[in-house]
């Protein structure tokens, strides 16, 4: 048995991946997925969600629970031209040969359950045992902290991909996507007391893969996780040569994942982490004290990944695809 983690998720294309890569894990055992608003509405990052346990078939099945359809942001910011307007590369475009959806609308199960019931109940079946994945908004959690903090006092761990320090954010100059969704959130898990890893811009935008790289892993891999892999990502390329001049993908959330399997695949450090929720050009930028511990006001809040070991992760989640389900 794995570690018992949640995976908290918008999928999103590299959410997708990161989903695909916790699967094809040993080390971790996938517990619930539960969705957040994000890339896309949460009730279409639950469809995306249900239609990756499909293409996966993992037994035993991990309960699926949604997030509040109530967005932190009273206008949503879609990721459109990264991810597709299913969040998916827009996967409506495949079709078989003989006209059929090559992926028709996955199957919901009959009951949608709430994602803060199911961190509740999976801390109470598995106290002090569950980690926590955030491949999104940290809504989820925060709204967690609010009904019982004492309950979440349970997780093992906290995950998290967002943020960026020393680097630019990539929704504004100063503030990463996640964050900037749900600064308030943030705010609030931050300052929780739980134990957190920080996954930040300054090293998932150091793991990528070229467009080359992706086609020869979607030939390698089983299908029909090969050919989803390969529809995904195309959008997200084409937005990358547009935007950076580079064929390719960021592996932001899969890295994320791979912190929690492997934490010596990053450098870290303890750090105090501010997050700025007044509207103005600073909105959802995070501010970390990186002075010396004896010039710094407050204690660390949270260990900070500023360095990664690229070459071996990117090994490591290429073999990983290619390995059969476990």
């Amino acid at each position: 048995m794995g570690k018992r983690v949640i995976i908290d998720t918008d999928p999103g294309v590299d959410d997708a991946l990161a989903l695909l890569l916790a699967f094809k894990s040993y080390e971790l055992h996938v517990e619930a997925i539960t969705t957040v608003n994000g890339n896309v509405a949460v009730d279409q990052a639950t469809r995306n969600a249900a239609l990756l346990l499909e293409l996966l078939d993992p037994s035993p099945r991990p309960i699926l629970a949604m997030g509040s359809v109530r967005a932190a942001r009273k206008r949503p910011i879609r990721t459109q031209s990264v991810h597709g307007p299913d969040g998916l590369g827009g996967l409506y475009r495949f079709k078989n040969r003989d006209g059929s959806p090559r992926y028709p609308d996955a199957t919901l199960p009959v009951q949608i359950f709430d994602a803060t019931e199911v961190f509740f109940d999976l801390l109470k079946r598995y106290p002090d045992e569950m980690s926590l994945i955030m491949l999104g908004p940290l809504t989820n959690l925060a709204e967690a902290l609010k009904k019982d903090p004492r309950r979440v006092k349970g997780l093992r761990e906290v995950v998290i991909m967002g943020g960026a320090i020393g680097v630019p954010g990539n929704i504004t100059p100063g503030a990463e996507f996640n964050i900037f969704m749900d600064p308030q959130a943030a705010h609030r898990v931050f300052h929780s007391g739980l134990p957190m890893t920080l996954v930040p811009l300054d090293v998932t935008e150091r793991v990528c893969l070229e467009s080359e790289e992706i086609k020869a892993l979607a030939r390698i891999m089983e299908e029909p996780l090969g050919g989803f892999v390969r529809d995904i990502t195309g959008r997200s390329i084409a937005y990358t040569r547009e935007a950076r001049g580079m064929s390719a993908i960021y592996l932001h959330d899969p890295l994320a994942v791979g912190v929690a399997i492997d934490p010596t695949m990053v450098k870290s450090a303890d750090l105090h982490v501010e997050v700025e929720t007044s509207r103005g050009i600073t909105y959802g930028m995070i501010i970390a004290d990186t002075r010396a511990i004896s010039n710094s006001l407050k204690p660390p809040n949270l260990d900070v990944a500023l360095e990664v070991e690229s070459e071996l992760f990117l090994t490591f989640f290429k073999e990983r695809l290619c390995q059969r389900s476990w």
